[in-house]
């Protein structure tokens, strides 16, 4: 099974080659990676910004607390989540299946006003928090496929949410910063590389019944 090859292969790095760059192509294929990932309702209520400009990445340093991966990496996904789900995501959603099962969309009004009536039971803050949550899905989709293209990767919570969102606009935009990921290839002064991987054993993780 290559994943689990893939997946003892990557760790969090902490300094990466700022002279190697992920090509077009291999960004490609982890933005689609991203974009198939599961959702729930398949909602997707976040958008990701790809940043791969050397002066925008300087900008949002300081509001990762200084992290050198922000400007070493050689791109930035950083995942947003949607402030509120709205019905008309679900309306864009639902134009989406029509299309793909063509179907008329008064076919799918059930299918429509179940979604719609799921999400305004959740208050506010809970919608909130289950949009951030499905940011978290996705962002495991790039970093499984970063290892299989051999490319590194960080996750990243530390940082400022609303310096960020500033440097952004995402407010403007209904958006929260969630997590950060940092893409590139490791300096070889990493020492992190070296070090094995801890986790823990299979029978203390897992209880089967």
């Amino acid at each position: 099974m290559k994943l689990i090859d893939n997946l003892n292969w990557r760790y969090a790095v902490k300094k990466f080659d700022p002279s190697k760059k992920v090509s077009v192509e291999n960004i490609e294929l982890i933005k689609e990676a991203v974009r198939l990932a599961p959702s729930s309702f398949g909602l997707q209520p976040y958008k990701i910004f790809v940043i791969g400009d050397d002066e925008l990445k300087e900008k949002l340093k300081p509001a990762a607390n200084g992290q050198e991966q922000i400007t070493t990496a050689s791109h930035l996904f950083i995942f947003c989540s949607f402030q509120q789900t709205k019905e008309e995501h679900v309306d864009e959603l639902i134009e989406l299946k029509a299309k793909a099962f063509n179907k008329d969309i008064s076919e799918l009004e059930r299918h429509m006003n179940f979604m719609k009536s799921s999400l305004s039971k959740k208050p506010l803050e809970v919608n909130r928090i289950w949009n951030t949550r499905q940011t978290y899905i996705a962002l495991t989709n790039l970093l499984s496929a970063c290892a299989e293209l051999r490319i590194d990767s960080c996750p990243m919570e530390g940082f400022n949410a609303k310096a960020v969102g500033e440097i952004l606009g995402l407010d403007d935009q209904g958006l929260d910063a969630t997590v950060i990921a940092a893409v590139g290839y490791r300096s070889e002064l990493d020492q992190n590389q070296h070090l094995p991987k801890v986790r823990k054993s299979k029978s203390v993780l897992f209880e089967s019944i």
